[in-house]
């Protein structure tokens, strides 16, 4: 496990932060005992709540052409067909995964393939679970291409509190199955479209794992 380079900073100036909060309690409220015990139990409670959303699990991924990883922790929310109008052009079955606070924020390559289409999206800020989430909300939209010329297009979408979406590819760059390619801080959702032939493993109400849980059989 180590601590994922999007909380770093905002994790040194916070341990500065109570640092001074706690020293100016010691210095300021003496006599107060239980006052300033309840604010160095409330700064460690904090900073331990900030530290579990940058955590950054380390495991071996166990690759597979045929099969389709979940990009992100979380709970699946949505298995139907639909039409993907940005790039595919078409029919396509789609699963989405909901991230909450307390996930593992870290979004992983679904396939192994070359980046052929990356677009980031300005948007509103519904919450994840609005239908309308995916195609109003802030958002990146990143299309993989397998080596058999299949492409599995993924979304990454901003909720209502989740507002910083981090997205590390460029097109034309070869990515493996299971790499991380971005970062949702906070939490939020993840749209995966698959080819309409491919064979769904999950369900509705499912706990995924990101770069472990297999959601898809492809043909």
């Amino acid at each position: 496990m180590t601590i994922h380079k999007e909380g770093r900073t905002l994790l040194f100036f916070l341990l500065i932060f109570f640092s001074l909060i706690n020293v100016i309690a010691s210095n300021y409220l003496p006599g107060y005992e239980t006052v300033r015990l309840l604010i160095l139990i409330g700064s460690v409670v904090l900073f331990l709540l900030v530290l579990q959303f940058f955590r950054n699990p380390i495991f071996k991924i166990a690759k597979n052409d045929k099969q389709v990883l979940a990009p992100a922790d979380g709970k699946v929310v949505v298995i139907e067909e639909t039409e993907e109008t940005e790039y595919l052009k078409g029919r396509r079955k789609q699963i989405s995964i909901f991230m909450s606070p307390i996930n593992v924020h870290v979004n992983r390559m679904p396939v192994e393939g070359a980046i052929s289409y990356y677009k980031y999206h300005p948007g509103k800020y519904l919450v994840a679970w609005h239908p309308k989430s995916s195609t109003e909300n802030e958002r990146t939209t990143v299309v993989a291409k397998m080596k058999n010329g299949t492409e599995v297009l993924f979304r990454q979408i901003a909720g209502a509190v989740a507002r910083r979406i981090k997205c590390y590819v460029t097109e034309g760059q070869q990515l493996e199955q299971g790499q991380e390619f971005g970062f949702i801080k906070f939490g939020s959702r993840v749209d995966v479209f698959l080819p309409i032939d491919t064979k769904i493993n999950v369900k509705v109400g499912d706990i995924t794992k990101g770069g472990r849980t297999v959601l898809a059989e492809l043909h």
